[in-house]
């Protein structure tokens, strides 16, 4: 074996990094030059007796921090002999950030590609993303490196990975640098920190209960080795020598998969049920689930000046990517690139599964506040932990199913079915008198069975107490409501006015709604709002603070107007 060579990986501690600098040990061709943001290196748990731990004590891995908007800092991270860079940084791409993608992942690649002229490095493999042919519209099947780059993207993320893609394909060549770019496509596997929790999460949530479209969407999944694998396939391939070419390897981008299609939605259910959860199986349409995110997206939009930040995993572009088919043909890496993958995706999926025994639906996890402390979920203990509960939070799908059909067919009897209040009430004593006059000649057991009995008229009759307790109430609301007309024409309550005055304007904004609407409104608000609270606790008592204390500023600013007649009066009230 000849002298070794170093190699650098920028973005050297993310998900799919990790993984190949373990590859690149493990190959041992190379020193291996890990490049990232954090000041000094910090091996996780089960790094600490692993290959890169000896790899580190032995000088075969080094740390270096550099900032990839510094060039600099990219220039002093790369000098003393690299021969490849594989460029490997970007942004969480569940952050939709213009600026964000723009700075590290466009300015940062042009930083990569003058630092590598500057230090002589002879080889750049960069990471791109399939997303750079996806318009957010379009299904794409089995489509190759022909397709062109649309005009416009799902997200800014893969805007940004498209430029960042020109930029190293077109330094092909120049002052001695081979360039390609892989996009390897779906990358899943141990030490995920962003698809497969978020997968454990929502089904923990209850939110993978529904899956959105109709599910046959295909898309290509790749286990994060063989990502890894296609980055060495591809540094190999770049051979100096002739720079153009349907057989040249270098100046070219390659999509890598699994070489293995699936359902989306088939490959989401195979995981959480390996973590034991159930499967989705209600269908949302994606004509109604769209509307919401766009409506999300706006409102994250326009709260964004006050730093509240939108839900990565609820937008428009995520809803795009997960009702959308996908698949990419790999024919040209496999040609050459000499790619083929090393794990299947069952093997991955089942390796990705088994790394992941603190997600499983089997380990006890209470919600947990911002203190860090465990209690349950404030809005089971509104609705009182309950039945109730259970059914307007989905605890049971079943039971919740089965009394929101209920309650519709009781609005449908009332409001949309022809009859009048009087004739519902006259039909429905009309069967019950019957039932109750057939079941006075009923034996109290039959075949065995007994037949349950109306309860004794005892149970039914109104008690004395009872009747004045009921008269004493009417008779404290009926006083109430006096003295608080005196208030208002005696004592100068404002504030009493100003409540009374904000609920008569709130009844007549509600008695616009016809009764039917009303009750559908009000039914719809009951099995909506309560669920989707709990799944979002935190983020709405932050906004609601956020309100409530912009509100008060606001409160001030105006009292502080008035003459100090009036403030002194309603500091006082």
């Amino acid at each position: 074996m000849g002298e070794e060579q170093v190699c650098a990986v920028t973005g050297g501690r993310g998900f799919a990094a990790r993984h190949l600098v373990l590859k690149l040990l493990e190959e041992g061709r190379f020193v291996v030059r890990i490049l990232d943001l954090a000041p000094e290196l910090t091996l996780s748990p089960e790094e600490q007796d692993g290959p890169l731990s000896r790899a580190l004590a032995a000088g075969r891995a080094h740390y270096k921090c550099a900032d990839l908007r510094d060039k600099e800092q990219v220039v002093e991270a790369l000098k003393g002999g690299v021969a490849v860079v594989f460029h490997m940084a970007a942004p969480d791409s569940s952050i939709n950030s213009f600026k964000l993608h723009f700075d590290v992942t466009v300015t940062g690649t042009r930083n990569v590609i003058e630092a590598c002229w500057e230090c002589g490095v002879k080889k750049l493999v960069h990471t791109s993303s399939p997303s750079v042919v996806f318009d957010g519209i379009h299904s794409i099947v089995n489509g190759d490196e022909s397709l062109p780059i649309p005009d416009t993207h799902n997200d800014f993320y893969s805007d940004a990975k498209a430029h960042a893609e020109g930029l190293v394909l077109s330094a092909n060549g120049k002052q001695g640098l081979l360039t390609c770019a892989v996009r390897p496509s779906g990358i899943f596997g141990p030490g995920d920190r962003l698809a497969i929790p978020a997968f454990a999460a929502n089904a923990r949530a209850g939110k993978l209960k529904f899956i959105v479209g109709d599910g046959e969407n295909m898309f290509d999944w790749t286990y994060v080795e063989n990502v890894a694998h296609a980055h060495l396939c591809a540094e190999r391939a770049l051979v100096p020598g002739e720079i153009e070419g349907d057989y040249v390897a270098s100046g070219k981008a390659y999509f890598i998969t699994n070489l293995e299609p699936i359902k989306f939605w088939g490959f989401v259910s195979t995981i959480i049920q390996g973590l034991g959860y159930p499967k989705p199986k209600y269908h949302i349409p994606i004509s109604v689930i769209l509307p919401l995110a766009q409506m999300v997206d706006w409102i994250a939009k326009q709260l964004a000046p006050l730093g509240v930040k939108p839900p990565s995993n609820f937008s428009a572009a995520r809803m795009r990517i997960v009702t959308t088919t996908r698949t990419f043909n790999c024919d040209r890496a496999v040609k050459l690139l000499g790619y083929k993958p090393v794990v299947t995706l069952e093997e991955g999926i089942r390796r990705t599964v088994e790394s992941y025994p603190h997600l499983r639906a089997d380990v006890v996890e209470a919600p947990v506040t911002a203190r860090g402390v465990k209690r349950p979920s404030r809005t089971q203990a509104l609705l009182g932990n309950n039945s109730v509960a259970d059914v307007l939070l989905w605890k049971n799908p079943k039971m919740s199913v089965g009394v929101l059909v209920g309650l519709l067919s009781v609005i449908y009897l009332v409001c949309a079915s022809g009859y009048t209040l009087i004739s519902l009430l006259a039909n429905f004593l009309f069967f019950a008198l019957i039932i109750l006059f057939i079941s006075s000649y009923l034996p109290d057991t039959l075949f065995g069975i007994s037949l349950p009995k109306t309860l004794p008229p005892s149970s039914y009759e109104l008690s004395e107490q009872s009747a004045q307790q009921i008269a004493l109430a009417l008779r404290s609301l009926w006083n109430l409501f006096v003295v608080g007309l005196e208030r208002i024409a005696h004592e100068k309550d404002f504030i009493l006015l100003f409540k009374l005055v904000l609920l008569l304007r709130v009844l007549k904004f509600f008695g616009k709604f016809t009764f039917q609407t009303f009750l559908s409104l009000s039914l719809f608000a009951a099995f909506t709002i309560p669920y989707l609270y709990e799944q979002h606790e935190e983020e709405f008592e932050k906004l609601w603070a956020l309100a409530w204390e912009t509100f008060g500023s606001y409160w001030k600013l105006i009292i502080s107007r008035l003459p100090g007649k009036f403030q002194g009066w309603l500091e006082h009230k």
